[in-house]
């Protein structure tokens, strides 16, 4: 057993070190401004990051999976915001269309994404249809050649902003729930009968805007059809695998910002004529934590490897999503208690950390859901 990183992947690793260290306080000031992200973003695509485990042949950097869960883990550190928007592009968006879609699919689509040029968006959850997303309601109604889209999705991050989206749609009613439904391609730039909705006022990813979007009568063309028609549902799990590595690296980053600013205030701040760190309590908690994040870094980018060695990885990915999101949690809150009042101020970097984490716990299927996905392979060997 190695837990050696490769070369390739250790310049990948200290590329989003260097890259998030170059926004990091452009994010902080972007944040507190409520302002969208959009120089981060730049930055990022002109440094390869969205295009990174996409294959080369269609504007990608060919890397592995391993190599994009150590660079979100980095870049995450900086602006939550803008990695949660880049891992949709990526891992969602992207992957979703090298996985599923056709060579004339990805010739279209996958380049601008791959660069950075283009957003990308999934649209699966709707205002009745959330952890069950076999109850959504959006229907694909047929057309001539093509498709008409009607419904309403929630909560759709980049919405506002997105060149392009996947969504998820009911194509067969006469099917059971969780069958007859189809992922799309949408442009939404020029398809008519797109409307977006206004930006949700969100506690914490200020800057990964999410809004609602609505599809009135939204005329598709006939290779709007990602895959087969009625594999939707299996697509979309598919792709929700590769998520929630994604998002488990992005809270390992955000845990470990909030520890190392834990620290740092620590070792600065001095009470009964001795620094923070001196105190067995606060020694303690810094320790609990950093143990935690190791046992969720190694999660996460086991769960990667084995997407990369082609095994099977749902298990792993759940396991590595519910910890390192409860850990980020975790580090943040303790992060919070160490600085004392000062924690709880906009002035510190822990209060922003502490709503940012917070959505990981929900975002990518709850961890309520991934307990349920762990406990149903345990029960499979009982």
């Amino acid at each position: 057993m190695n837990f050696s990183l490769t070369p390739e992947q250790e310049a990948v690793q200290k590329r989003a070190r260097d890259a998030a260290q170059e926004v990091k306080a452009k994010a902080v000031q972007l944040e507190r401004e409520g302002r969208f992200p959009r120089d981060i973003l730049d930055h990022w695509a002109q440094a390869g990051f969205f295009g990174l485990s996409l294959p080369r042949e269609y504007g990608g950097g060919g890397q592995d999976y391993v190599s994009y869960a150590l660079a979100q883990m980095e870049l995450a550190q900086a602006c939550p915001s803008s990695a949660l928007m880049l891992h949709v592009s990526h891992s969602i968006f992207g992957m979703g269309l090298h996985q599923f879609g056709a060579d004339s699919q990805k010739r279209r689509f996958l380049p601008p994404v791959a660069a950075g040029d283009a957003l990308a968006a999934f649209a699966l959850t709707e205002p009745q249809a959330g952890s069950d997303p076999s109850r959504l309601q959006t229907i694909a109604s047929r057309e001539g050649d093509g498709w008409v889209l009607t419904g309403q999705k929630n909560f759709v991050t980049s919405g506002q902003i997105a060149h392009f989206a996947l969504v998820a749609a009911r194509s067969d009613a006469s099917q059971a729930p969780q069958k007859g439904i189809s992922l799309f391609i949408v442009d939404l730039k020029i398809t008519p009968g797109v409307q977006v909705g206004p930006v949700e006022e969100k506690m914490g990813l200020r800057g990964a805007r999410s809004v609602s979007l609505e599809f009135n009568n939204a005329q598709l063309p006939a290779d709007s059809l990602l895959g087969e028609a009625g594999q939707g549902l299996k697509m979309a799990l598919a792709l929700m695998d590769h998520a929630r590595v994604g998002a488990a690296a992005q809270a390992v980053g955000i845990g470990k910002a909030a520890l190392n600013a834990a620290l740092a205030y620590a070792r600065g701040r001095e009470q009964f004529g001795q620094p923070l760190t001196q105190f067995q309590s606060i020694q303690f908690k810094l320790a609990d934590l950093a143990a935690a994040l190791e046992a969720a870094s190694l999660l996460t980018l086991k769960a990667a490897w084995l997407k990369d060695q082609g095994r099977p990885f749902t298990t792993a990915a759940a396991m590595a999503k519910k910890c390192a999101t409860d850990t980020a949690m975790a580090a943040a809150q303790e992060g919070l208690q160490i600085l004392g009042g000062y924690g709880y101020l906009r002035d510190y970097p822990l209060e922003r950390y502490f709503r940012d984490a917070r959505a990981g716990q929900i975002y990518e299927g709850t961890n309520e859901i991934m307990r349920l996905i762990i406990a149903r392979e345990l029960l499979k060997g009982g």
